[in-house]
């Protein structure tokens, strides 16, 4: 038996009501093996991949309406994988990836619980290169940008795993980090646009933070 709680919800994930099943708070941790130790993962932040966070439910609601038709997509970070989740109910090319060693868990079972079918899963470490991950047209996350390492190396990530014409969507919390990245994206050759929200979508609830987009080789967003 795992050594954690989890609890199970309906959600509106990307206008639709889901079933998610999440950790039950910030307080849970497990790692008997000390498989999350090793990789880095702290006792403080083994959690956080199974919460449900604002920024997830703006991209997944964001993810209903982006065309998908022909592009394959890649969710970094995804954590709980909300975006995917819709994506693959759109009938999307999706392959979701993150770091935690219990993700592919909890996305297995999400699927499971909103009778899905599989969906692709790669392991996301964005400090090691992996050429089994792929090429894709569009990379999706949220927020991702929470401490000062990781824009430099989701940059580096993104690179490896981009098409030549590609499109990033990432939702950002107002993080400070988010200037470094943006640099970083710049000089990728990537044209930046953004977009101010300030409500969690479906809820109507306060949120601070903003869509990112970014475009190298697609002709301008109209």
């Amino acid at each position: 038996m795992p050594g954690y709680q989890v609890k199970t919800e309906m959600l509106l994930v990307g206008g639709v009501d889901t079933v998610i099943r999440s950790l039950l708070d910030r307080q849970q941790f497990d790692d008997p093996s000390g498989i999350a130790e090793r990789m880095g993962i702290s006792s403080a932040t083994w959690p956080l991949f199974g919460m449900i966070w604002p920024s997830a439910l703006v991209l997944a609601a964001r993810m209903q309406a982006v065309p998908l038709q022909g592009r394959r997509v890649l969710e970094v970070g995804c954590g709980l994988a909300l975006a995917s989740l819709v994506v693959h109910r759109r009938a999307g090319d999706i392959t979701a990836s993150d770091y935690h060693p219990l993700t592919e868990t909890f996305l297995i079972e999400n699927l499971r619980l909103n009778a899905m079918p599989p969906l692709r899963y790669r392991h996301g470490d964005w400090s090691v290169a992996d050429p089994l991950i792929g090429r894709f047209d569009l990379i999706i996350g949220s927020d991702l940008l929470y401490e000062r390492s990781k824009p430099d190396e989701l940059c580096c990530f993104i690179e490896q795993h981009a098409e030549c014409a590609i499109e990033v969507i990432v939702v950002d919390p107002d993080r400070g980090n988010r200037p470094a990245f943006n640099r970083g994206m710049t000089a990728l050759g990537f044209d930046r646009s953004e977009e101010i929200v300030r409500t969690l979508p479906g809820s109507g609830q306060p949120f601070k933070g903003r869509v990112l987009s970014y475009r190298r080789g697609l002709a301008p967003a109209g």
